[in-house]
Order: C-alpha cells, then structure tokens, then sequence
C-alpha cells in the first residue's frame, strides 16, 4: 500500500528524517503535503502569527474560498471543545504575549478564523489525497492543533511523535490522549532508577533552589521596554514621567528577585511588570514545612504540557481548587511559581482565585523544590517532572493530566470522589518502578527528534540519527512496530 503522507514539522532537524523517510521507502511513501518551515509546502508559524511568510507553494490562505469540506469537524461531537483548543493555542501570540503579536483581539475573531483555517486545512488535506498524517510534536502551537484535528476528523490514519527524558529515545502514539497510557508487562527488564529526586534537566540550567544575591536591571530588558513603547505607546515613549516611573518598577522588580532570574529579558508588557510586581511581594513569604502539605509546582505556560496534556487543567487553578476540595482543613497546599513563567495566564484574578483557598500558601523562588518533595505528604502535578520526581524517592503523584509516566506505581490521576487517603498512603516496591520504567523504554523509539534533547547526549550524529529515526517512523507508519502508548 502507498501511504501518501501529510507531515507537520518545523523545525529544521527533522527535514533530514523526512528525506531519509523518503529515501528508505521509495514508491512506498508520498509526500502528499508538508506543513513546516520556508522549505516546506506551507509555513506553519505563518498561520500561528498571522503574516504572509510563504513555503515553496505559497502561502495556505492564497486563493482562499469557502468549501465547506471541514464539515466534517464542526458537526463532531467535540467541536465546541476543540475550538477552544485552539484559541487557548492561538491566544499565546496575542498581543499581551508576543512582542510580534498577531492581530486577534475579540473572541469572535478567534472563531471566525477558526472557521476560516479549518475550512482551508481541510480544503487542502482533501484534494492532497493524503491517507496519513505525522505530527513530530503533539500539537500545541495552534497551526498544528488546526491540523491535527482536521486530520483526525476527515479520518486519517495519524501518528504523534514527542521526545522523552530518557536520552535519544522518542514516544510514539496515535493521538495525543494516549500518552502515558500502557499495559505493563510482568516479564519486563528492569530500568535502574536512583533514589533521588534532583535530576539534572538541561532546560533547567541555572535555575537555583536557595536563597542567591538581588537581581539589576538589565540593559536588555531596557532595549525592550523601548520596543514595545515604539510599537504599542509611543506617545509614552517621550514622556519623562513615565519612564522614570516604569523603570523605576523594573528596577525594583531586579532588585527583588534572584540574580538569575531577568523577568524582561524576552520580552516587556505592563501586564509582566504588574505580574512581576506581585512575584516580589512573596519573595519574604515564609517557608513551613512543619505541618502537613501538599506540594504543588506550578508548570510554565504557554507550554505543550498544560496547553495541550493538562486538558480542562491548563487552567492550574482550577486543579489547585480541585485538590483544596479533596484534602482536609489542616492539610496545607504549598504551590510553587515557575522559575520561568511570565505574565501569561497569571493576571491578578488568577491569584485572588489562590488567595481565597485557605489551604492555599504561595512559596517564594528560594523555596527549595526537592526538600519540599521530599516532606510533602505527595506531589500534585498537571503533567510536571516534579511527579516522576517523587516517585522516585518513594513519594506519591497526583497528576491532572495526561503526563508520560502516568501508568507508573506511585501515580494517581485524579478523579471525582478521590481522597487524601487515597493519594497520600499509597506505597509500591522500587522494583516495580524501575520495571515500570523498563518496559516503557522498551517500547520507545530510537533517536532524537527535538533538536534541545540533542543537550542530553554526548555526542549526536546528524546523520546515522536521521537514518534511524526515519526507520522507526516508517515501520510505526507501516504498522510493523506498535506506537509506545495505546489509548
């Protein structure tokens, strides 16, 4: 059978894979239609950020006519929810979070255009002729989620592809849900863990977990508050008041916070400097682990962990309201910020929505991650590495969403009617967990297909990658290995 393929991928490393793809099957794989970079069919991020930057056959939207063929997702039962996906996927490059934003600011506009891109995906899947859809990410950045759904409605055979933690090995599976999802095997070989909860992530680096010398001004946050007064206030840009009042605030901001931490160096808008603001004021919080708790990190968003894995709870505080309801009244909730989160998704009803939880106390940035692990009655996560953290050292995880490790001993994913008892007197053999963990790994996929793991490894061959990597993505596509997780 010919697979003629319709293939998401942006980024620059997987275009070897896609010609050793195409190298290694012959007339055994078309490529009906590629969504990716300037070289593919049609630029993906074009779609994300509203410009006219073209692939090789033009822009999507050239010659854009209503068909009606994306019918087919709009009288699903799910549509409501899937276009809500992708406005919350859309909404990240808003203008409040981008400093090259597109130009979406009411939420009619956002389903128009909904409308619009799924009548034009679909439009162009369907006279494509395609049978098969590859995604070399799970879908988050609002043109893939487009995709993604397109494809799945218009009944495509698809396949998923992300990295995971453990180095050169990828996960695979035919939709998004099913991550983490899988049957243990009893006979599996064992994957040695040690008994640790500090990991050593490389897109943590330089991140600290102890009290560290006060931050100053940077001159990049500098050059970017000019930018976003040039573009978004330039009658603020000339008045002298404002400036030395506004960076007066950032100055403040700096010398509150730790020295590794620059709130403006990607990016300035008044909604981060408020944000920040209220980050200082809890950097002299206390830290009492004395009495019983429960620890929860908060995730960095916009991310693909909460955006797209945490379902309804990409919306953390709603699982910090969850899990208010399920603990009793003496059992505090130690929540954490990301050491990287800016502005997005944290205005201030977000934290009046944390303050009116009594249970509720917000940590300051020197709260040390893995001592509060390690002393919390468990850890409560959307999908965060703080989960297979603890369970690690022996600690349980109660996950809100769809996290990789989810199937493991240790790990409860939260339901209605669950309890404290539930989650807080599991237990489980450490060998249990590292067959857990073999198994999984058995199951996983040579290679590396996010150009950042490349950091995890020592040395990385382009190359013998690229062959590797298409070889398994094509015996997964011609169904001669099965995807790691089944829903």
């Amino acid at each position: 059978m010919t697979i003629r393929l319709f293939c998401v991928a942006t980024s620059k490393s997987n275009a070897p894979i896609i010609a050793q793809m195409q190298a290694q099957a012959g007339a055994r794989l078309q490529m009906a239609l590629h969504l990716g970079g300037h070289d593919a069919d049609f630029k993906g991020t074009s779609l994300s950020r509203m410009n006219r930057k073209r692939g090789r056959l033009g822009h999507l939207l050239d010659a854009d006519r209503f068909t009606g063929a994306a019918q087919v997702l709009f009288q699903q039962p799910g549509y409501l929810q899937d276009m809500e996906e992708f406005i919350a996927h859309v909404e990240r490059r808003s203008e409040n979070n981008d400093l090259r934003p597109h130009r979406i600011h009411a939420m009619q506009e956002y389903v128009d255009y909904y409308h619009i891109l799924a009548d034009v995906m679909a439009t162009r899947l369907r006279d494509s002729g395609a049978t098969h859809a590859l995604f070399f990410n799970i879908p988050h950045l609002g043109y893939d989620t487009i995709a993604w759904q397109v494809a799945r409605a218009m009944g495509l055979q698809t396949l998923v592809l992300t990295q995971s933690l453990f180095p050169a090995r990828f996960f695979s599976m035919r939709t998004p849900a099913a991550l983490g999802a899988f049957q243990q095997r009893a006979d599996a070989t064992p994957y040695p863990i040690e008994k640790q909860a500090q990991l050593d992530l490389f897109y943590m680096k330089g991140v600290k977990q102890e009290s560290s010398p006060k931050g100053r001004l940077s001159a990049r946050a500098v050059v970017n508050l000019m930018a976003f007064l040039l573009t978004r206030r330039p009658a603020l840009a000339l008045n002298p008041f404002y400036l030395r009042n506004v960076l007066a605030r950032m100055a403040a901001v700096y010398g509150g916070l730790p020295d590794w931490r620059d709130p403006f160096a990607r990016f300035f808008h008044d909604s981060q400097l408020d944000y920040f603001d209220h980050l200082v004021a809890q950097e002299s919080a206390p830290i009492d682990l004395s009495t019983p708790y429960v620890y929860m990190p908060l995730q960095l968003q916009p991310e693909m962990t909460t955006a797209s894995l945490g379902g309804i709870y990409a919306d953390q505080a709603l699982a910090i309201e969850r899990l208010a309801d399920m603990l009793p009244r003496h059992v505090r909730i130690l929540v954490k910020e990301n050491p990287k989160q800016g502005a997005y998704m944290r205005g201030p009803m977000f934290f009046h929505r944390l303050k009116r939880i009594p249970q509720v106390q917000f940590l300051p940035s020197h709260a040390n991650t893995h001592a509060l692990t390690s002393q919390a009655a468990f850890v409560a996560t959307i999908t965060g590495t703080v989960g297979w953290e603890a369970v690690r050292i022996g600690k349980p995880a109660l996950v809100f969403g769809k996290a990789w490790y989810r199937s493991f001993p240790g790990v409860v994913t939260y339901r209605e009617g669950l309890t404290f008892e539930d989650v807080a007197q599991l237990s489980w053999d450490h060998e249990a967990l590292e067959r857990a963990a073999g198994d999984l790994l058995a199951r996983c996929h040579d290679g590396v297909i996010d150009r950042h793991y490349r950091k995890m490894l020592d040395d990385h061959d382009p190359v013998e990658n690229a062959a590797s990597v298409a070889q398994g993505v094509l015996d997964l596509l011609e169904g001669r290995v099965a995807p790691t997780f089944e829903a």
